[in-house]
């Protein structure tokens, strides 16, 4: 397993572990910002840089055109396939005052799994990821904590959910009706799975004071 972290231009809400020695860094853009204000040194920096002044004097600085297809978080997915990560952490991807760029990165962890690697959205005490035609483990890390399912696509069949209060069995999910919103996690670890189709989902994190002393 090869790690990546991307750090975006959106709301950073606390880091829930450091990069280490053999991850791939990148900021993308604005994002910049949080590597400094963390202490972290970027493998790469790159952007259209329309968020932040590009910083100068710098060799690892890709400069993206503004008028492009790709996003500058979705750029840098690109980059971290291409050095072969597998895992992506993904800060500063929500939030902010564009709704659109978080939908944008939802869709992105979509885009990761459909090459064989997964990413992990971090928004304000949550964590976003993507399953499609697979089931995932949970563990619970706070009492009660929340947990919402979102079908990506036409529709999700044979969806269940085991060790949650509302549990599903063999349901179908659609876009037009949110079914999988604001569960609770009740067991110490829950089940996910899906037998076809796509599904963004998010779970509650513990507060990162108590992460921190773990």
């Amino acid at each position: 397993m090869k790690r990546c972290f991307i750090f975006a231009a959106g709301s950073f809400y606390g880091l829930r572990e450091r990069p280490a020695r053999g991850d791939f860094v990148i900021a993308a853009d604005g994002g910049y910002r949080l590597c400094l204000k963390e202490g972290i040194e970027p493998d790469l920096i790159l952007g259209d840089f329309d968020s932040m002044e590009a910083p100068e004097g710098l060799s690892n600085l890709r400069r993206l055109p503004v008028e492009k297809d790709d996003t500058d978080t979705l750029a840098a997915l690109k980059v971290g396939l291409e050095e072969a990560c597998d895992t992506f952490y993904i800060y500063g991807g929500t939030g902010g005052k564009r709704l659109d760029h978080t939908v944008a990165n939802l869709q992105c962890l979509l885009f990761l799994r459909r090459r064989e690697a997964r990413g992990y959205l971090y928004d304000d005490g949550f964590v976003w990821t993507v399953l499609e035609n697979e089931a995932l483990t949970i563990q619970r890390t706070v009492e009660w904590g929340r947990f919402s399912a979102f079908c990506l696509g036409d529709r999700a069949e044979g969806v269940d959910e085991e060790g949650f209060q509302y549990p599903l069995h063999n349901a179908v999910l659609t876009p037009d009706f949110p079914l999988g919103v604001s569960n609770h996690i009740l067991e110490p670890e829950a089940r996910i799975s899906v037998r076809k189709g796509a599904l963004a989902v998010g779970w509650e994190l513990s507060p990162l004071e108590a992460a921190s002393r773990t």
